[in-house]
């Protein structure tokens, strides 16, 4: 009888310890959506991650309004609450959250474990409910625009939207408030010179809840045709570009160079138009651009260049600018009025001087021998910006000179032009 019941009280004990194991390897769900909503429109689709080692037993989501609750979504699994797995990778769910009453809201996401200890956690998010679409009304004016160029239109949005601008292909342009005008915005927009001539410019409204409305207006597209050059790599120049550019490098002269012409030409691009948002809500400049004074032009924007190694074609690049040279050292000056916002050393650009003009339009000056102005200045048309040079990726002593719109490189010969700048840009805006 003892030892029976010595093996009835070890029983007990392991029926027991089973649960208290279970319960102590019992965890909590992580809960995620990515990227957090901030507005739910008539119908927004969401994913909602969750992990959990074992997985969960029950998922609900619902969207509290008023402290009611309004449309809800309830999944479920088969219960293992004595089950020892703790290997379920994390699951999505992936739905469509549909708002129907403006105003705030609360989207909440409840989940319990599928463990012994059957956790409950949650997660909320603040959101704003948008039934009602934007609606957008482009101008009915004529908008003649060079591939390569710029031009501006004006639009009306209404409706409940948060972002407005023009979309050309895959490239968007901020909108701004129009002068004078309280429903009106302009977009200076860029058509890029890689985008087809065919490509159909469209005005677009947002909202946070993910809808989109857009409209065309008039537009002739006058296509263009880009230089090719073919521009020959010496061991001199290779010699030099890697010393100042790759300095202590080593390897394959020709690898290492078509490591900057391609990588480091990405990035120095990439870090101009992030420029894009150190701009000025309000037109800086006036009247026509300079081109640098008694300048020849040796290269043209967007030139097709291929670069030849010993009779052998190794890269090709698009030269999105001019060079311009006059003498060595010469002065070089800002286009137009505006604010200096980066003034430093910038790989293929070597010393770089950028000028913002305002609404998105900048001017950039490369290969500088010396910078002469520093970032917070505000300059004037004629200022002395630094001397021209041979530093970056330049073989001889020029001035690069380009201008970008809103991130985007344009060419500049528009902007040197009086009456290019009168009928395109602000006949307008009046």
């Amino acid at each position: 009888m003892f030892r029976i019941a010595i093996l009835v009280v070890v029983l007990l004990v392991l029926i027991g310890i089973y649960p208290a194991l279970l319960l102590f390897r019992s965890t909590h769900s992580d809960i995620k959506i990515d990227p957090a909503p901030k507005a739910l429109g008539a119908s927004t689709p969401l994913k909602v991650l969750i992990a959990n080692p074992h997985g969960f037993r029950a998922a609900t989501v619902w969207l509290e309004q008023d402290g009611a609750r309004g449309w809800r979504l309830h999944a479920v699994s088969h219960a293992r609450r004595w089950s020892w797995k703790v290997s379920e990778p994390p699951r999505q769910l992936s739905f469509t959250a549909a708002g129907k009453k403006d105003g705030k809201g609360k989207l909440i996401v409840e989940v319990v474990s599928n463990d012994l200890g059957a956790a409950s956690d949650r997660a909320s998010y603040d959101v704003e409910v948008i039934t009602r679409p934007p609606a957008v009304v482009a101008d009915g004016a004529q908008h003649y625009i060079n591939q390569g160029g710029a031009e501006l239109v004006s639009f009306t949005p209404s409706g409940y939207w948060s972002e407005a601008g023009v979309r050309v292909g895959q490239h968007e342009s901020r909108s701004f408030a129009k002068p004078g005008s309280v429903t009106e915005r302009f977009s200076l927009f860029a058509f890029p010179w890689d985008v087809p001539a065919g490509t159909t410019p469209v005005v677009f409204v947002k909202n946070p809840a993910g809808t989109e409305i857009t409209a065309t207006f008039w537009n002739k597209v006058f296509p263009k045709s880009f230089r090719k050059r073919e521009i020959e790599l010496t061991d001199a120049f290779l010699d030099k570009v890697l010393g100042e550019l790759d300095p202590g490098g080593s390897g394959d002269k020709i690898e290492r160079f078509l490591k900057i012409n391609r990588d480091m030409r990405r990035a120095n691009n990439k870090t101009l138009a992030d420029l894009r948002l150190k701009t000025a809500e309000k037109f800086l400049w006036s009247g026509a651009f300079q081109q640098l004074a008694n300048s020849k032009v040796e290269s043209q924007f967007a030139d097709v260049r291929s670069y030849m190694y010993k009779g052998k074609k190794v890269d090709e690049q698009v030269h999105l600018g001019f060079d311009l040279s006059v003498v060595q050292q010469n002065p070089v000056v800002s286009s137009n009025d505006g604010n200096v916002i980066y003034a430093d050393r910038l790989g293929i650009y070597g010393n770089c001087v950028v000028v913002d003009h305002g609404y998105g339009l900048q001017s950039v000056y490369g290969h500088l021998s010396s910078i002469g102005a520093k970032v917070g200045d505000a300059v004037k048309k004629g200022q002395q910006l630094g001397r021209s040079g041979a530093t970056g990726l330049a073989g001889g002593d020029h001035l690069h000179f380009t201008m970008q719109l809103d991130g985007k490189q344009i060419n500049p010969v528009e902007w040197w032009d009086a009456h290019w700048i009168q009928d395109r840009v602000l006949s307008k805006l009046k």
